[in-house]
């Protein structure tokens, strides 16, 4: 059986650089998962005594606080800040860019709608920076209830699917006076996602490493389990099942920007092994 990966996959920019972060900050803790992958959340732990709280009320002063990638709600961090915690920012510029926008349109009197997941991390703490609120939507049809202002200013999950944000946007532009499209989904996504895209409509059976809870890992499945209906998502190779490879020919993989390059490549050797 032929194994290939995607074009692109794994670790993005901003996984890259909280993870180099928190490696340089030991015997620190993050607020929150720093990603969603718990195998390298444990690999910080031991190898780097980088903790995980849950609480950010527990924080000590002095104690160094390791801000996740997803960003936290605005204030909260204020009030790490205020307790005279050590914060260290691992936010991705990613996140970073949609938090900015919320408020600075917020501010100017636009009406903020968010196309996301409103139970995320990211998205609340996007939300949060709104200084006169903001609305979360995930599909069109939560825009049509909506009573909006004739000034909109919209802004995406940094992993959503860029076709469904337009189908929000395009319903949005023909109803109101003016309504501002902010491209806040990154470029990573778009090139794992099409890189999973294209694998999978060749593949006889595909696997997409990642998080339970990684919504860009949800994503990817998502795609291939459109092409490809033998599609699998695990988080690493204890998941893999001998049966999902009898008489298979092609296997595409994939992972999430979450999923490190060493839980990859111990996926890769178990279906090399199951498929012998």
């Amino acid at each position: 059986m032929e194994i290939e990966l995607a074009e692109n996959y794994g670790f993005c920019f901003g996984v890259k650089r909280a993870i180099k972060i928190a490696e340089e900050n030991s015997n620190a803790s993050t607020y929150g998962p720093l990603i969603h992958n718990s195998k390298e959340i444990a690999r910080l732990d031991k190898d780097f005594k980088v903790g995980l709280v849950d609480d950010f009320t527990t924080f000590k002063p002095g104690e160094k606080a390791i801000v996740r990638t997803h960003g936290i709600v605005k204030d909260e961090l204020f009030a790490l800040l205020k307790q005279g915690v050590d914060v260290v920012d691992a936010t991705c510029p990613y996140v970073t860019k949609p938090q900015e926008i919320c408020q600075e349109m917020s501010e100017e009197g636009y009406d903020v709608v968010i196309f996301g997941d409103e139970s995320h991390p990211e998205i609340k703490g996007v939300k949060s920076y709104a200084t006169h609120g903001a609305i979360v939507v995930s599909s069109v049809e939560d825009v049509k209830k909506l009573k909006l202002k004739e000034k909109i200013a919209l802004v995406a999950q940094t992993t959503r699917k860029v076709e469904d944000y337009m189908a929000i946007a395009h319903y949005l532009i023909p109803r109101y006076k003016e309504v501002r499209v902010f491209n806040t989904i990154c470029n990573a996504t778009f090139e794992n996602q099409d890189a999973v895209d294209k694998i999978s409509r060749n593949a006889d059976v595909m696997i997409v490493i990642g998080g339970k809870n990684s919504s860009n890992t949800k994503e990817l499945f998502s795609i291939a389990h459109e092409n490809c209906p033998s599609s699998y998502h695990i988080e690493d190779e204890t998941e893999l099942e001998k049966s999902w490879f009898d008489g298979k020919e092609f296997c595409g993989l994939s992972a999430g920007a979450s999923t490190p390059d060493w839980i990859i490549q111990n996926v890769i050797k178990t279906i090399e092994q199951i498929a012998s």
